[in-house]
């Protein structure tokens, strides 16, 4: 098989695999939730997540006629997560928080089609609009809740971007042994994640315990 070399995923990458999907059964509670269940829930959340966006990937990597589903897939869970914290936040934050993930998935969209195609300007230029995006969603998140700081949700993102452009690029070049051992890594740091996020809300609404 010939061996993809030329292919490039810029660190944007990340926010494909920066904030969670889900399925009807994964959603967080529609009523402020015990500790066990939020943590549960956002566990999931974020389980699922990670797993399809791999799936969006390769499909996408590989020209399967199954990679716009599975963006499609990735697009109606940014509802479902805006939905998981409006007894939280309020209908207005998960409606935000709605719209600022899907200018993010969509973007997602947009890098992997410049990756494979080598287009360097528009990968630069959707670099560019992701990290703008991806700043807004910091400052959101930050400002909603002061547990989640928006230099930690940085450090976090950062790391889940060098860990997603790994496995994406390990993807393409045919590297399948990394390719594998990465999403391993990338799984057990989304569940970091998933934990800091439901501790922050935890530790805002100790009421709801």
């Amino acid at each position: 098989m010939r061996r993809v070399t030329g292919y490039r995923i810029l660190p944007a990458m990340v926010l494909l695999a920066g904030f969670g999907s889900t399925n009807t059964t994964a959603q967080m509670p529609s009523a402020p939730a015990g500790d066990h269940d939020l943590r549960a829930g956002m566990r999931k959340l974020w389980a699922d997540h990670v797993v399809w966006t791999r799936v969006y990937i390769i499909s996408a990597v590989g020209g399967q006629p199954d990679a716009r589903a599975a963006l499609n897939r990735l697009m109606k869970n940014q509802e479902d997560i805006g939905k998981a914290i409006v007894p939280y936040y309020g209908a207005a934050a998960g409606t935000r928080l709605t719209d600022l993930l899907k200018q993010h998935i969509s973007i997602a969209g947009e890098i992997v089609t410049a990756a494979k195609a080598n287009d360097n300007a528009k990968l630069a230029d959707a670099n560019r609009r992701w990290h703008t995006n991806a700043d807004d969603i910091a400052t959101f998140l930050s400002e909603a809740n002061p547990n989640w700081t928006k230099s930690a949700l940085v450090s976090m993102l950062n790391e889940h971007l060098a860990l997603t452009t790994k496995e994406a690029t390990a993807r393409l070049q045919q590297r399948w042994d990394e390719d594998v051992a990465t999403f391993d890594q990338i799984f057990d740091q989304a569940m970091m994640m998933a934990d800091a996020l439901s501790g922050g809300i935890l530790k805002q609404h100790p009421a709801r315990r």
